[in-house]
């Protein structure tokens, strides 16, 4: 593996020592702080800021009244333009924080100054194993060591002080799937915690806890059952098994993936985890139609010392709508009917703010923060959706779904500002058209496996434009004592970033469009904004070094939406310029002048001679196989190369790049293992196809009009 010391940490040398979280005599980040984040604002020593994970700060140097005088205090360009979606960890003046592809990086917090990188040295041809490219969500500090979980499935240990590897652990149970992690772990009671990815791809969902010093495995909870005719791991497995049906489900994987979302109680001793979607996504394949499919979206909350199963609360039984239960689990305590309660709180995809008793997962409220077709209401008896199912059953038939897969609100995490009572949602509409192959299987690694008819967007210019347009997103501030929006503000598109508050009165945001903004937290005035030269998807973070507050943003556009959703992203008009973006008051930094790359439309292009049926073909082949990464229907969202505006060089070696892997280095794997000669050659026919529809949009938008 890779590690690189710093100008800063060589010219230290033996002057000095970084200790512990980093600087010479500070103290580890120990249970006890870990357990009293909130004491030390100056720091944000663990994913959500503290355990409860709700994102606020209680610095107010930078207030309502002075954030306009917000500059560049320092920023540093990461090595890999691809999606950032990163929290970083500050502890005592030091920054760890990690770019695409789990490289982790650690800089002064006050200059910006490179102390250390490390490069797991994921291989490029990996990202084709995960839905949503090679990102990664960020560290854990704990006892002077670094946590990452690496995308190809590891778990590494590192030297807080040098970077250096102390142990790595592989967390996959299954080599043959294709698992992956994007989630940031955590450490509780000395033990780090990292779920998995990949549902999408066919694969069983757990999590696991392993001993901070040593790397020991203590501990694993499956979230869905594995082969029947083995015995059940644990009791929650075999209550589980009773809400599954057939024999396919366990062999297409289950899904379940616990990928990002995490929370903990101190008091209570209570772990919660977030589950994600089923696989396959439609229940009829999956599942014969039946059964409440248990833990896939659902909350479980689970005993953080031995994994032991304590309560669930299933949001979207029988999930076959993608509506992972993953996004930010946010612990308050709220005065609801004259009485204080602890609860959690959650805005998952399916559309509904949840508020639940997180003592016994009782459910309290549950309303729609954005347009919902699928489900009429919340059962409050039961806890259980009243599902439409003349709206919602696809399985029959084309549905036009609300949410769509990409959800009401993706793995952008929100913050909830106490001093406000008020949670802050990147919401976003985003429908989508489901239609049922209710004869799909597991296909294979490395191949979305959905039981929907193959992804595709429209082709037509002024149909994708229509699309377009009904995506839009929102900065939505949510009451969830009195279950209502309080303010909004609207933006252009979805995929905009994740939020902080603090107790300056303030709600920090990126956005898709490539700005940083500060709002206010009562009202939602903006107040502040700069641009950020790329699109800008994390959870932003504040600390104080040296008694001067600063904002970091983590910025750089990638992710599954302009990645495989690329033709749903035209509103964005930003580049996968990958940065730390880090603001003070006073602050004169000025970000490099990066001119948009301008890539003219190739004109020797191959003669489109192919069929209509090999079109449609070559349009499956594509979207099944080459979609993820390429864009559905071929449209490019700017993150991977453009196959709608391939060189003639390109289109002679095509064969060779597919099957023969000629381009390995650059990340484009070998498909000889998947598709035939045949098949890459009607894949081929398709983008020529394709390539001439670019070049007669670009000639009608030349024409004078």
């Amino acid at each position: 593996m890779k590690n690189r010391i710093g100008a800063a940490a060589r010219l230290c040398g033996a002057l000095c020592v970084f200790v512990g979280a980093g600087v010479a005599g500070a103290a580890p980040v120990d249970t006890a702080r870990l357990n009293n984040a909130a004491d030390e604002p100056g720091n944000w020593m663990t994913h959500g800021g503290t355990y409860q994970e709700q994102r606020f700060s209680r610095l107010d140097q930078i207030d309502q009244d002075n954030v306009a005088d917000l500059g560049l205090a320092w920023s540093v360009r990461l090595d890999i333009d691809r999606g950032v979606e990163a929290t970083p960890i500050v502890v005592d003046g030091v920054m760890y924080t990690t770019s695409a592809f789990s490289i982790v990086y650690a800089f002064d917090a006050k200059t910006g100054e490179l102390l250390w990188e490390y490069d797991p040295e994921v291989a490029k041809t990996a990202a084709r194993d995960g839905c949503c490219g090679p990102v990664n969500r960020g560290v854990a500090v704990y006892e002077g060591k670094v946590f990452v979980g690496a995308f190809d499935g590891r778990l590494i240990a590192l030297d807080a002080d040098s970077g250096d590897e102390v142990w790595s652990v592989n967390t996959l149970i299954d080599t043959d799937r294709s698992q992956t992690i994007t989630g940031a772990p955590r450490v509780v009671k000395g033990r780090v915690i990292i779920g998995n990815g990949g549902a999408e791809m066919g694969v069983r969902g757990y999590i696991t806890a392993y001993d901070a010093d040593t790397g020991k495995q203590a501990w694993r909870f499956f979230t869905v059952p594995g082969d029947p005719s083995k015995p059940a791991e644990s009791k929650a497995m075999a209550m589980a098994r009773k809400t599954w049906f057939g024999d396919k489900y366990w062999k297409q994987g289950g899904g379940g993936t616990v990928w990002d979302s995490m929370a903990y109680d101190p008091k209570l001793d209570l772990l919660y985890i977030g589950v994600g979607n089923a696989s396959l996504w439609n229940r009829q394949a999956r599942s014969e139609g039946k059964g409440d499919n248990l833990f896939v979206a659902s909350i479980v909350a689970i005993r953080p010392e031995t994994g032991e199963y304590v309560w669930h609360y299933q949001q979207t039984p029988g999930d076959q709508w993608d509506f992972t239960s993953t996004q930010t689990i946010t612990l308050a305590d709220l005065e609801i009917d004259g009485k204080t309660r602890p609860v959690l709180m959650q805005a998952p995809k399916n559309g509904f703010y949840y508020v639940i008793d997180r003592t016994n997962g009782e459910l309290i409220s549950a309303e729609t923060y954005v347009p919902v077709n699928w489900a009429k209401r919340i059962d409050l008896k039961t806890g259980r959706p009243v599902v439409d199912m003349e709206k919602a059953d696809w399985t029959k038939g084309p549905k036009l779904m609300m949410p769509g897969p990409l959800g009401g609100h993706n793995w952008m995490p929100m913050s909830y500002n106490p001093q406000t009572g008020l949670a802050y949602i990147p919401a976003q509409i985003a429908p989508a058209l489901l239609e049922p192959d209710n004869e799909a299987t597991w296909q294979g690694r490395g191949t979305l496996q959905l039981g929907t008819q193959p992804v595709a967007l429209p082709e037509d210019a002024k149909a994708r434009a229509e699309i377009v347009n009904m995506y839009r997103g929102k900065l939505l501030a949510w009451d969830p004592v009195a279950q209502r929006e309080v303010w909004s503000h609207d933006y252009p598109t979805i995929w905009n970033g994740g939020t902080l508050s603090t107790a300056g009165g303030l709600v920090f945001q990126g956005t898709a469009n490539g700005e940083v903004r500060a709002y206010a937290a009562d009202d939602g005035e903006l107040l502040w904004r700069s641009p950020a030269n790329t699109g800008v998807m994390a959870g932003p973070v504040t600390y104080r070094v040296d008694g001067e507050q600063y904002v970091t943003f983590m910025a750089g556009w990638g992710g599954v939406f302009p990645t495989a959703f690329g033709g749903l992203a035209a509103n964005t008009q930003v580049e996968p310029r990958a940065r730390v973006l880090t603001y003070k008051l006073g602050g004169k930094a000025r970000l490099p002048d990066e001119p948009k790359r301008v890539q003219a439309i190739e004109a020797d292009i191959p003669a489109n001679e192919a069929d209509a049926d090999t079109i449609a073909q070559g349009r499956d082949l594509f979207n099944v196989h080459c979609g993820v990464c390429h864009g559905f229907s071929a449209y490019s969202g700017g993150v991977v190369p453009n196959l709608r505006n391939m060189s003639a060089a390109t289109h002679d070696d095509f064969l060779r790049i597919v099957a023969g892997g000629t381009r390995i280095k650059q990340g484009m794997p070998s498909f000889a293992d998947r598709l035939s000669q045949q098949q890459i050659e009607t894949i081929h026919a398709y983008l020529i196809k394709r390539q001439h529809d670019l070049a007669a949009e670009a000639e009608d938008d030349a024409a004078p009009r």
